[in-house]
């Protein structure tokens, strides 16, 4: 293992808590909803960790940074974090971000547990400090592509924004659908207003749209200009990377939010452990809490595990990977070393494709598992 010079003082910590920082996007342009459930997920496990006792008699202490989406920020928060003397990092959704969070959590020497971000290159060079919850995307969104050809959609347009994310996403369906008779059309949001993105679709003939853009602008646009026109009336609105997850989704679009399938890491159904952390997450947040927030709390629950075991030595954390073996929300939690994938890699968290009930937008619907 690469073992890089840590920050004077950064293995000392204040004997009287184990530090983890989190890195969220709270604020502005990060997705903030995601962010609010990332870190109720996080704390919530947190205080159960405290109340069973912390770690060997040492209280849980997690320390938050706000990423705001915004990479250089995230990686300035990882060096602040290292200097502080946290144990591990735990969290980040955004995956641009995050890959710069492990960047120099690699760098650093800096054990680094991703919750949420899929990007399959979250390092570019093989790292032993940082490990992965989420599926990897090229594995998610090829149980995305099977689902479009099951429903009967071959030529398939994505409105894609320039972005590390959207353009590996695209690439992925496109690899993935051409040997099986698929086409991927893409419209570049840059130059097209979302009314106009209607004119492309009815041209190319698409069964099929894929929102590949920011929330909520321009996506809840783009989904409004769709249903608006009578030319689209049989057209499918898709969003893979999650957008009509959280509930302001609904209360932006109405009933227009409903019948956009998404990915989401859910099992069909939760173990008890799951069903009572939703139970506590629903009360914390006040609404149903997304995949993320367990995704929150899986972490905390691995990187605990690994630091009673283990110890808070950095380099021991990093080591342990290979050993951890936690019951988490949503099934039992290894790590692997997964071919196409730079840092250790839980394969793989339950994959559904899921949409808003037309008749009930507050309930989901599962259309296709993986």
């Amino acid at each position: 293992m690469k073992t890089s010079p840590s920050p004077p003082g950064a293995q000392r910590t204040d004997r009287s808590t184990v530090k983890i920082g989190a890195l969220v996007p709270l604020t502005r342009p990060g997705w903030v909803e995601a962010g609010r459930h990332l870190l109720a997920g996080l704390e919530l496990a947190v205080r159960e960790v405290n109340d069973a006792g912390g770690i060997i008699g040492r209280p849980l202490e997690l320390v938050v940074r706000d990423t705001a989406a915004d990479p250089q920020r995230a990686a300035a928060a990882v060096d602040e974090l290292a200097r502080l003397g946290v144990a591990a990092l735990a969290g980040e959704y955004h995956s641009v971000v995050a890959r710069a969070a492990a960047a120099r959590a690699d760098a650093l020497g800096l054990p680094f547990l991703c919750s949420s971000a899929v990007l399959d290159a979250l390092t570019e060079q093989p790292t032993e400090w940082v490990a992965r919850l989420a599926p990897a995307q090229s594995h998610g969104w090829q149980i995305y592509a099977d689902f479009l050809l099951s429903a009967g959609h071959s030529r398939i347009a994505v409105a894609a924004q320039p972005s590390v994310y959207w353009a590996s996403g695209a690439g992925i369906l496109r690899d993935y659908l051409a040997p099986r008779g698929g086409t991927v059309i893409e419209l570049d949001m840059r130059a097209l207003a979302p009314t106009a993105v209607c004119d492309e679709l009815v041209d190319h003939r698409a069964t099929a749209l894929l929102l590949l853009v920011g929330h909520p602008e321009p996506a809840v646009s783009i989904v409004k200009s769709v249903r608006r026109d009578q030319r689209l009336a049989e057209i499918m609105i898709g969003a893979p990377a999650g957008q009509p997850e959280f509930a302001e989704w609904a209360t932006l679009l109405g009933d227009d939010s409903a019948a956009v399938p998404f990915l989401r890491y859910l099992p069909e159904r939760l173990s008890p452990l799951g069903v009572r952390v939703e139970t506590a997450l629903r009360e914390r947040l006040a609404e149903a809490p997304s995949f993320v927030a367990f995704e929150g709390y899986d972490a905390i629950a691995v990187l605990a595990d690994v630091l009673r075991s283990h110890g808070t030595d950095r380099a021991r954390t990093a080591e342990s990977w290979a050993r951890v073996a936690v019951e988490g929300t949503r099934g039992q939690i290894q790590f692997s070393r997964t071919p196409g994938i730079s840092v250790w890699q839980w394969a793989w968290a339950p994959i559904q494709v899921v949409d808003r009930d037309p008749a009930e937008p507050d309930r989901f619907r599962i259309l296709h598992a993986g």
